[in-house]
């Protein structure tokens, strides 16, 4: 890999399961989402350094040298910058913490800057925009705050720095702690030190607190502290939704025109989800992303999404932004996502696998019992009137149908779920059309076996392999000690594997062409798929070099360059830390107790 080509996202997140901030390594906030993660940014610069606004911490010299570490076993970020004049330190919190009963997650971004070295000279801007940087904000001076309005947003920066630092183009001397308290909507009248301090506190103490109830292996735990911290705030906790990403439309690589808005919520992942929640036992934010998608299939009554808003909004038309100049010149830039209208019929598998726990779970079925019956054979008919059908398949084309080996496992996979829900509970009509389901989505699935390359294809008459079928193994379809297993692995890894451990999706043309970028999920697939077969060593070994495809705060994108190790697409990926949680669990539970894929067929 040739490291000084390697383009990486040099930014960190915070957030509290209402917002996610990124800051950059030069201290602005360059992405920033308000009142939710799929309304318009207040700080943009990702798409557009002139429309996107700003909120920096600046010397008033140049950066010699600035360094990033999040505080330990916290979502809460210090950045650490050093000029000509000494150095400081700028810690960024999205408050959170429980309080009476419930937890205390406000819109609002703590900022507190403190000297270490000498006495630097520091320019604080902030000047925030909306309706996607085509809206302006007037600015109003208060005694201790700078109010930015107008008619559809409000905003308020407190501080215990002088007002005027914000009206005058002069610099600071940083002698002591100063404090940026920026709220929206509500006007924030406490003692602005303490209360600051105060919040920071008890949100480490959250923090800190919640990694030490999470169940972390012993497998490189420090990065699966990590990933496990990312994808909690990628949870909107109203509602249970869990985003892909917190930006929209990061290229997939540069010129490829596949920008994406990843800010919201596929059902058709959340298999994934739920198990890597799973994995670190926060069972909490499991029952909240399954209430949320038991929600999805009790109201919409119609054929289910493979994508829904954060707040189950079904219709998410996609919008190109013509005025951002986007990511390093990169567009289009989309608000929305097309694929809401795509027809994936994984998705109703997904659904069932992923509430089996709530009816079989003796931890939630008492308190879901009640409809176990009626939601099992509502998604039931699902699959049974869609498993005939082709589809657009898990990568989303948006021009080619198929009937995919990968939707068709998932439909597997969902009957035999409901089979083991009519078991517990006695629904001999529920399992009876569950085992013929089952039997049809088998056949389906091995008229995409090619004896000739002892593989599974992506679909019957296709000349074409899939990373996808990876979960042939995972899912316990094939049995993982058999020769079919090891040989449908060896072909998937002889045609997709690329240099460097890393692994492609699919390698033949779609809608844009061929992929020039690889998927990072599907290397994890990859590892879980070694380890399932019993190649620990090397699954140990892939998976120590995939780590080095993380920023420099272990943050990994969607993609990754075959060529040069460069992150692509949107940032952080969720999905790419739910891969990599789960390929640790795999390696962990295979080196504890060799038996345990062996007791699950």
């Amino acid at each position: 890999m040739k490291e000084q080509k390697r383009h990486v996202f040099k930014s960190g997140i915070v957030g509290n399961c209402s917002y996610i901030a990124h800051i950059g390594i030069d201290s602005n906030v360059n992405w920033l989402c308000w009142p939710t993660f799929e309304d318009s940014f207040i700080f943009g610069a990702l798409l557009d350094n002139e429309k996107g606004g700003e909120f920096s911490i600046k010397p008033s010299t140049q950066i010699i040298d600035s360094k990033q570490e999040y505080l330990e076993n916290t979502n809460i970020l210090a950045t650490t910058i050093s000029c000509q004049d000494g150095k400081y330190r700028i810690t960024d919190v999205a408050p959170r913490f429980e309080q009476y009963g419930r937890y205390y997650k406000p819109l609002m971004l703590i900022r507190k800057i403190e000297p270490i070295e000498g006495n630097p000279k520091i320019k604080i801007i902030c000047n925030p925009k909306y309706n996607y940087g085509l809206s302006n904000l007037s600015k109003e001076r208060g005694s201790n705050h700078v109010q930015f309005y107008n008619e559809d947003i409000k905003i308020r920066l407190s501080t215990n720095l002088s007002i005027n630092h914000f009206f005058e183009d002069t610099p600071h001397v940083l002698t002591g702690p100063i404090y940026l308290i920026l709220t929206l909507g509500n006007q924030f009248e406490h003692p602005i030190n303490s209360t600051a301090e105060d919040l920071i506190n008890k949100s480490i103490g959250y923090w800190q607190n919640w990694v030490k109830k999470s169940s972390i292996p012993s497998f490189y735990q420090k990065e699966v502290i990590r990933s496990a911290l990312t994808l909690k705030i990628h949870q909107y906790e109203d509602t249970g939704a869990i985003i892909a990403s917190s930006t929209t439309s990061l290229p997939e690589y540069p010129d490829s025109g596949r920008t994406w808005d990843y800010r919201f919520c596929w059902l058709r992942d959340s298999f994934y989800v739920l198990t890597s929640l799973s994995h670190i036992g926060h069972f909490e934010e499991m029952e909240r992303y399954s209430s949320y998608i038991a929600h999805i299939t009790q109201t919409d009554n119609g054929r289910l999404q493979p994508l829904y808003s954060i707040l189950g909004k079904q219709k998410l038309t996609e919008h190109i932004l013509d005025h951002l100049t986007g990511y390093m010149g990169n567009k289009p830039i989309r608000i929305g996502n097309q694929a809401y209208e795509h027809i994936q019929n994984d998705v109703y598998g997904q659904a069932l696998i992923a509430l089996l726990p709530l009816f079989t779970d003796y931890r939630f079925r008492h308190q879901h019992a009640d409809f176990a019956k009626s939601w099992t054979s509502f998604i039931l008919n699902k699959i049974k009137s869609t498993i005939d059908e082709m589809d657009a398949g898990i990568w989303e084309f948006r021009s080619i149908e198929n009937r995919h080996c990968y939707s068709n496992l998932f439909q597997w996979a969902g009957a035999t779920a409901a089979i083991k829900i009519a078991n517990l509970y006695g629904f001999t009509d529920i399992k009876k059309e569950a085992v013929i389901l089952k039997q049809k989505a088998a056949k389906y699935i091995e008229d995409c076996y090619d004896p000739t390359i002892e593989a599974y294809r992506n679909s019957p008459n296709s000349d074409h392999l899939d990373a996808s079928t990876l979960q042939l193994i995972m899912m316990g379809y094939l049995n993982p000690n058999g020769k079919r297993a090891k040989k449908h692995l060896k072909q998937i890894e002889k045609q997709l594997k690329a240099e460097n451990s890393l692994f492609y999706r699919y390698k033949h043309k779609d809608d844009f062409g061929k992929p020039k970028a690889t998927f990072l999920v599907c290397a994890f697939w990859y590892v879980e798929a070694l380890a399932c077969v019993g190649r620990i060593k090397e699954a140990q070994k892939i998976f120590k070099e995939l780590l080095s495809y993380g920023n420099h705060l272990m943050l990994f994108s969607e993609d990754v360059s075959e060529e040069d190790g460069s992150q692509w697409g949107n940032f952080p990926q969720a999905y790419s830390h739910v891969g990599l949680v789960n390929a640790a669990y795999r390696i962990a539970i295979k080196l504890d107790k060799p038996t345990f894929f062996e007791d699950i067929q």
